[in-house]
């Protein structure tokens, strides 16, 4: 499930690329004292995801009018976001995001809803976590490998950034519904789009995380992979989705 808010700016600022921990910082805000203010410090997943404030501009205008998706797989925290947000509205209480300042001018739920044969693509950065295990496996070069993990990247193995896709999707699937959920394949059709670098906060440090924007085809969705794939569209896909990294669209 997936809340959109509509945004109108109170001033013209510069469109600030480095909003993922702002923007994390500003749901967490609506967070505070409440059941779910342990979510700022749990380990692990979150189970919620973020778009880019959209339609992107380098400079945004007072007054513009500009779009946000919050998702979660959380039915219940979704609802808890809209009645927060909504009493932002309701009291014209101000949206910060680090310098971009709006005024909330619409709340309103979406459910994302897949067909048989679909388009899905990334509205923001996959990243995929490749752990120091799997280097044989995957052939990772002597002189990118790093202890722990590695960021996927185009020229690593394909099949590395598929498997490590469909692995942290059903692990985090298992997870939120305590569940054993297996399934053979996820995914039919890729199409990469480009690699990305992207700079963020992360515990206080500025970190460069590498990902990569895809576009994912389906032809005929069964019943196990039409379940875990609308899980993913709102939870995300990948790694760090609290940050608004994978966060999925479905394309008409």
């Amino acid at each position: 499930m997936r809340i959109l808010l509509k945004l109108k700016a109170t001033k013209s600022f510069s469109y600030d690329l480095k909003y993922f921990h702002k923007l994390q910082g500003f749901i967490y805000s609506l967070l505070k004292e409440t059941e779910y203010s342990i979510l700022h410090d749990k380990k692990g997943y979150k189970f919620f995801c973020f778009s880019n404030i959209f339609p992107f501009s380098d400079v945004v205008k007072e007054r513009e009018i500009k779009n946000l998706l919050i998702s979660s797989p959380d039915k219940l925290f979704v609802r808890f976001l809209e009645n927060k947000l909504t009493e932002f509205m309701d009291k014209k209480i101000p949206v910060n995001i680090g310098e971009m300042q709006f005024e909330l001018e619409g709340v309103s739920l979406i459910k994302a809803k897949l067909r048989k044969n679909c388009k899905l693509i990334a509205a923001t950065p996959i990243i995929i976590k490749i752990p120091e295990r799997n280097y044989e496996k995957y052939g990772i070069p002597e002189e990118f490998r790093k202890k722990r993990y590695v960021y996927w990247r185009p020229q690593y193995s394909f099949e590395a950034f598929v498997k490590q896709l469909e692995e942290n999707l059903i692990k985090k699937y298992n997870e939120f519904y305590k569940v054993n959920f297996e399934i053979d394949r996820i995914f039919e059709m890729f199409k990469f789009v480009k690699s990305t670098v992207n700079h963020t906060i992360i515990n206080g440090k500025e970190q460069m995380l590498i990902g990569s924007i895809w576009e994912f085809g389906f032809s005929y969705l069964n019943p196990e992979q039409k379940k875990i794939l609308e899980f993913g569209i709102d939870a995300g896909f990948g790694e760090r989705n609290s940050l608004g990294f994978g966060f999925i669209n479905v394309v008409r």
